[in-house]
């Protein structure tokens, strides 16, 4: 099958994240096995989805992984001229969801599969497909704690995320966490009656500002932009009506980590401000919601050579968004970030990979498969 006949398949499933796989598994396992590769279904603790590993070549050896996963955002956003599940071809453009980020990367190694089961591998290209990174690479580290009994320590992962073909070797890490105080309801007229659970949880807002703030005075890492961690608060939502107590506020923070930095320790500080609420008499409820590490490789890591050579493009030291790669760094695997299509593109009505991109990622991994022979 061709790149693009395989990204109209993947782009059929409608695996959004958060929701059963069961379909997209079960087909690129079947592709997978009628090619010789050895493939292993990883059920994750949520139990209606899954990642695969597959491996073509002989698997007692280090090689490299190709990682890349099977979920999307979904598409209810207005603005989409056609079907977001169905691929739609106008000239060079493919239009679907999760063209870009990341089913273009999918089909393209996919599509390189016959090439690489035909060529005498010394090294194995291994297949590392997750589910829900769109909720914050929630299923991918259930697949690398199995890895030691799936293969030989690899010798280095390339994440497949859009990057216009030019290899990325650092990103930050990133914390999320929901904080849910609640307090006692009653009518505004008598506010000793009750306790109002938006104005407690102001002393964790100000918490959060005022960590963002002393995050710009440093530490720094001048590859990214900006060149300190940040903090946020993202979304926040309480009450009913102006003349009722409200009784529960809840809010949504969010922390970047520059490398040696760990994100969750950038949240400690409005966990324990949260905490300190229930000595007034308020319930609270802090939930991590993801986590995952920052990313850095060396300029003359082995593995930003590889790259180098095989696209022809001097890798791009650092970029703002994140992705797995620093889950298989932590992990002891040596990671670097490449793949089709722009970032730019992703997440938004119409979203798109070129043909042509679909291509050079295809040739770039047949070129890999050349050198592991």
């Amino acid at each position: 099958m061709q790149a693009i006949e395989i990204l109209e398949r993947l782009i059929g499933f409608p695996s959004v994240v958060g929701t059963p796989n069961g379909e997209i598994v079960a087909w690129i396992r079947h592709y997978l096995q009628s090619h010789g590769a050895i493939v292993t279904e990883l059920p994750g603790p949520e139990g209606d989805r899954s990642n695969l590993f597959a491996t073509i070549g002989p698997k007692e050896t280090p090689g490299y992984i190709l990682s890349g996963h099977m979920d999307v955002v979904p598409a209810a956003e207005g603005g989409w001229t056609s079907d977001p599940f169905r691929l739609r071809a106008e000239a060079d453009r493919l239009y679907g969801r999760g063209a870009t980020d990341m089913k273009g990367f999918l089909a393209a190694v996919l599509a390189a599969v016959p090439v690489l089961a035909e060529t005498p591998l010394r090294r194995p290209v291994h297949l590392a497909f997750s589910y829900d990174e769109e909720a914050g690479c929630r299923g991918v580290p259930h697949m690398i704690a199995r890895l030691p009994e799936l293969c030989v320590t690899p010798l280095g992962a390339i994440i497949g995320e859009p990057s216009g073909m030019r290899a990325i070797r650092a990103h930050k890490g990133k914390a999320a966490a929901r904080l849910t105080v609640k307090g006692r309801s009653g009518h505004s007229s008598r506010p000793d009656q009750g306790l109002n659970a938006i104005h407690a949880i102001t002393d964790v807002l100000a918490c959060a500002r005022a960590e963002a703030e002393r995050l710009t005075r440093g530490p720094f890492e001048h590859v990214f932009e900006p060149p300190y961690s940040s903090l946020q608060v993202g979304t926040l939502k309480g009450g009913q009506a102006v003349n009722i107590i409200p009784d529960t506020c809840e809010a949504e923070f969010e922390a970047r980590a520059i490398s040696g930095v760990d994100p969750i320790t950038l949240l400690a500080p409005l966990r324990a401000a949260a905490e300190g609420l229930s000595q007034l008499g308020f319930q609270v409820e802090w939930r991590e919601l993801s986590a995952y590490p920052a990313l850095s490789l060396a300029a003359d890591a082995p593995l930003a050579t590889l790259l180098r050579e095989l696209t022809g493009l001097e890798p791009l030291a650092a970029v703002s968004y994140g992705t797995e790669a620093g889950l298989f760094q932590r992990a002891g695997i040596d990671a670097i970030i490449c793949g089709p299509g722009d970032i730019g593109r992703a997440h938004k009505p119409d979203e798109f990979i070129l043909a042509g991109e679909l291509l050079a990622c295809q040739a770039m991994i047949e070129a890999l498969g050349r050198r592991c022979a």
